[in-house]
């Protein structure tokens, strides 16, 4: 009998992100056998409130720590957080026959047949008590939350497919649409850490500050590019932590009316701390508090002095934590930012690969995936990609599959059929069309890409691209080698060399080798007639490159960029040369952002950039040698059909002198004249005349070097590399 058995007291975890919505509460093994308990048996846990969960074992990595892992939801349902304590015990169970369910918002209409057998879908195999709260994430829509208010027969039951589901309407409504919790917020979680460790212990355990004598921290600034999860993070822990709330974008806040912004942040605060202990959130807080030496307005100035004097007046705060969000810290007035307002200021970065790979987790969990869908290689893929951006590619990928079923949709009828919806799924190929589609926040206002081209498509050159795959390619794809060696990462390296010989696109099949992002930097760009508006631009390029690490930074035509500087000055080169060369020395080895240089002007270059330490090493890319523009024929002419009489040996006797976009070129012209052939020839079922002959080539040389082609000697021009 459940009265009987045994009951352990167990510290509460986060859950995994692929256990959200399941009722699982992961286990040691150890400690399901002292519970009397195997794999799919219900336990009760009992926290301030009591609630059912399927035990499941945890991972490795949680063993022997005395864990009890619950999701958002079971935490709820049992009245505790994370890191306190619940006891927990095997207990009997019925299956659910009838389950009657009150929804927490009334926006949304659950009479349609189809809901109910969505909910009966999503809902099978969840165990469940009366009072407990369910969230279930309907077609189309947001999570939706329920109460269960009632079951037959009573007690633990487990939901199955013989479940009757019946949705009430709310006696009142209770807005959960956007509440976040712990296992939404994924990459994060150093960031997370350290924000529950300044929120949730004075909240929480205020006597451990008085016991200690110091005061609890009052602010938080987090900052980082958009999309980051910065608003998540305020809401999940507002959320986890069970305070109050209150959520406030700082233009609001700005009245026409003299004194009413300030009057409106004295109601935020006195309304935070009449509902203590509550959590006080100002997203795009540079919005009301501008630096008052830069702003010309006397609203801004009066609305910056009244938060200063709110966050630390004579007037004690009271139990209110207040948390700023920014994208540009920069211009924050710096006496919001000194300790006792913002006692800490957390830069929140775009996610690693393993940040990104947890957080389409978080997005795919209730998603239909097909088995070819690896979620481990688009993480790899999405380099720059913060959590926003990971969002809408999994949307993206979504509208894919719908878009695939759309011409077999009888649009007359209504519902769709069986067959079709069992056969709806989102597979590997939809997500990386979604990935051609959804462009990366972080770099979007510069020219980037994430290139395709590959070492194949790059004809000759092999000791150049033998030299770019030690010195780039090896650091970026086994940085941990370079580490225990102390080899360090080289900055930059500098490509010269004829115009045509492939500098730009050795570059970017070096980024397209190595998986790197790419930032190409046009010169002409940054120039400004402003004063300090190109040593701006450039810096902010730089920066961009380290949070979309790793990162080719490419300079083409850099001779440009960095002349050689003299002492008239009149554009203000030699300050954007300087600020080139702080920005190189700025770079650390962890930063994983390569600067290649390019130009065919290497004397035009100043000095300073050339040295050890900056450009570290300098390649040239010869003039490609006879069998090298053989192959480089071969890759431009792939795929395209061809006479049996071409020779790419005999063209390439006589191109003697030429460079690979003139050999480019060369297959353009001839492609060209073939299918101006193929047209005069009429409409014809076969391609015989769509084929390149070798007069077609012979034609294109002449027209590219304006020399006759002569086959008896091999070329017009000399045949001797």
């Amino acid at each position: 009998m459940p009265d009987k058995e045994k009951d352990q007291s167990f510290k509460v975890a986060d859950a995994m992100p692929e256990d959200v919505g399941r009722g699982y509460v992961r286990l040691d093994n150890d400690d399901m056998a002292s519970l009397n308990v195997i794999i799919g048996d219900i336990v009760e846990i009992r926290g301030e409130k009591m609630t059912v969960a399927k035990v499941v074992p945890c991972y490795s990595q949680f063993k022997n720590q005395n864990l009890a892992q619950m999701e958002a939801m079971i935490r709820q349902n049992a009245g505790v957080g994370i890191d306190e304590r619940v006891t927990i015990r095997k207990t009997g169970y019925n299956p659910c026959n009838t389950l009657v369910l009150s929804p927490l918002d009334t926006t949304i209409d659950f009479s349609d047949a189809q809901d109910i057998e969505h909910l009966e879908r999503m809902l099978n195999g969840l165990p469940v008590t009366i009072g407990d709260r369910l969230k279930v994430t309907l077609a189309g829509a947001r999570a939706q939350h329920f109460t269960a208010i009632g079951t037959a027969p009573q007690g633990a039951v487990v939901i199955n497919a013989a479940t009757k589901i019946t949705v009430t309407k709310p006696d009142a409504q209770e807005d959960m649409s956007y509440s976040a919790s712990y296992e939404d917020v994924g990459g994060l979680d150093k960031e997370l850490e350290r924000v529950r460790e300044m929120v949730e212990l004075p909240l929480k355990y205020p006597e451990v500050f008085r016991q200690l004598g110091v005061d609890a921290p009052k602010g938080v600034l987090l900052y980082g590019p958009p999309g980051t999860g910065k608003t998540l993070m305020a809401r999940a822990v507002a959320h986890e932590s069970r305070a109050t709330f209150l959520h406030v974008n700082g233009p609001e806040i700005v009245n026409k009316f003299y004194g009413e912004s300030e009057a409106r942040l004295r109601e935020l605060f006195e309304t935070a701390q009449r509902r203590a202990p509550s959590i006080l959130f100002i997203d795009e807080i540079d919005a009301i508090a501008p630096k008052r030496t830069e702003v010309i307005g006397d609203v801004e100035k009066r609305i910056v002095a009244q938060l200063l004097a709110l966050m630390d007046g004579l007037k004690n705060r009271g139990n209110v934590i207040v948390i700023g969000a920014t994208n540009v810290p920069d211009m924050v007035d710096p006496a919001l930012r000194r300790p006792g307002r913002f006692d800490r200021e957390l830069s929140i970065n775009p996610p690693d690969r393993e940040g990104r790979l947890t957080i389409l987790k978080i997005h795919t969990r209730t998603m239909r995936l097909a088995a070819s869908v690896d979620l481990a290689r688009i993480a790899q893929m999405t380099h720059g990609f913060v959590g926003a951006d990971l969002a809408i590619l999994c949307k993206e990928a979504g509208m894919n599959a719908i878009r695939r079923i759309l011409p077999r949709i009888d649009l007359t009828q209504e519902g769709l059929p069986p067959e079709i919806l069992a056969q709806l799924k989102i597979t590997y190929e939809d997500f990386l069309q979604a990935f051609r589609e959804v462009e990366p926040t972080a770099t979007r206002e510069f020219f980037a890409d994430r290139p395709t081209t590959q070492w194949l498509h790059v004809g000759g050159l092999e000791s150049i691209k033998e030299k770019l795959r030690a010195i780039i390619e090896l650091p970026l794809s086994y940085p941990e080698l370079f580490r225990r060696t102390r080899q360090r990462i080289p900055k930059g390296v500098l490509l010269t060399g004829p115009p045509g010989t492939g500098k730009t696109l050795i570059v970017r099949a070096l980024a397209g080798s190595t998986g790197a992002h790419f930032i190409s930097v046009d010169a002409s760009v940054l120039y400004s007639r402003w004063l300090g508006e190109a040593e701006k631009g450039l810096r902010q390029i730089f920066k961009r490159a380290k949070q979309v690490a790793p990162c080719i930074l490419f300079f083409d035509e850099i001779d440009a960029l960095a002349p050689v500087r003299c002492g008239d000055d009149a554009r203000g080169g030699g300050r954007l040369v300087s600020q080139l060369l702080i920005e190189l020395d700025n770079l650390l080895d962890t930063s994983n952002v390569i600067v290649i240089g390019a130009t065919n002007r290497p004397d035009m270059l100043d000095p300073a950039l050339l040295r050890a330490g900056r450009f570290d090493y300098r390649l040239e890319l010869p003039k490609p040698a006879r069998e090298e523009r053989r192959e480089i024929f071969t890759i431009h002419t792939e795929g395209i059909p061809l006479a049996s009489d071409v020779d790419f040996a005999l063209l390439a006797g006589a191109t003697v002198g030429l460079v690979g976009s003139d050999i480019e070129a060369i297959c353009k012209h001839a492609t060209m004249t073939a299918i101006k052939r193929h047209i005069a020839g009429g409409d014809r079922q076969d391609d015989s005349s769509l084929a390149l002959q070798f007069t077609d080539f012979a034609d294109a040389v002449k027209e590219i070097t304006g020399c006759l082609y002569d086959s008896g000697t091999g070329g017009g021009t000399a045949t001797q590399d």
